[in-house]
């Protein structure tokens, strides 16, 4: 079966470089209806298909209600939302700092909570199916000493993703996630070359070292997100898979 979002509507966060461009651009490609493309960076690229931007910091308590009603005013309907967008600040025991802690699950939990929330009213309200995705982390089983506070904000979507999987199987509404391992993105080589002062080639020599001699892409990611999102996936619901080149509980 293909995996096609044929004449749906879908909201995709972080949407402007890395995972959440990655999926929009699939999503398009499946054959998605039209799409809502949420970040707070313009998205600067073209799609073949209608396209409503929203420009928001997530960390705005009000973000995902506006983002719900941008959706519902231009195109009428949700059928499909990826919380794909988050933060990936370094913090865990002895420099973490409240502010931080905030505004880490502010963007990377409460909004994708939010969201879930808007979407599913709507699908409740049309008595219609829909799916939803959340982009995870690997991290979320423990995580490194330095990405407490990230762990902490992905364990929590994790948990909320199996939650509101069984909340809403029999109205028709699946929900998954994607536990993503070390990822090849723009911001994850910045983090490496220039905030943690590691040099251009700091990256590729890590990633010769993995088993493929690669990172997971964004499109390696994309594929996931648009088939777990697409009927071909049904009625998988509460699932978090882990895309990553080890094997939870491997040696």
């Amino acid at each position: 079966m293909r995996a096609g979002l044929d004449g749906m509507v879908v909201i995709v966060t972080g949407a402007a470089r890395g995972i959440g461009a990655a999926i929009a651009r699939q999503a398009a490609e499946a054959g998605a209806e039209a799409l809502v493309l949420v970040d707070r960076d313009p998205v600067t690229f073209d799609l073949p298909c209608p396209v409503e931007t929203v420009t928001t910091d997530l960390a705005l308590p009000d973000a995902p209600k506006d983002v719900v009603a941008a959706a519902l005013a231009r195109f009428g309907r949700i059928d499909g939302l990826v919380n794909a967008a988050g933060l990936t600040t370094r913090a865990g025991y002895g420099d973490a700092t409240v502010e931080l802690w905030n505004r880490m699950f502010s963007v990377n939990t409460r909004a994708p909570f939010f969201l879930m929330d808007g979407a599913i009213a709507d699908m409740k309200r049309r008595g219609q199916p829909g799916s939803i995705v959340n982009i995870l982390s690997m991290n979320a089983h423990c995580g490194q000493p330095d990405l407490a506070v990230y762990s902490a904000t992905k364990g929590a979507l994790l948990t909320l993703t199996k939650n509101a999987a069984h909340a809403h199987m029999a109205d028709r509404i699946r929900v998954n996630g994607i536990n993503l391992g070390w990822a090849d993105t723009e911001t994850e080589r910045h983090l490496h070359a220039v905030t943690l002062g590691r040099g251009e080639g700091w990256l590729d020599a890590r990633a010769a070292e993995t088993p493929l001699g690669r990172l997971i892409s964004p499109e390696d990611c994309a594929r996931q997100a648009v088939w777990m999102l697409s009927p071909a996936s049904a009625p998988m619901t509460g699932i978090c898979l882990d895309l990553e080149q080890t094997v939870t509980g491997a040696p």
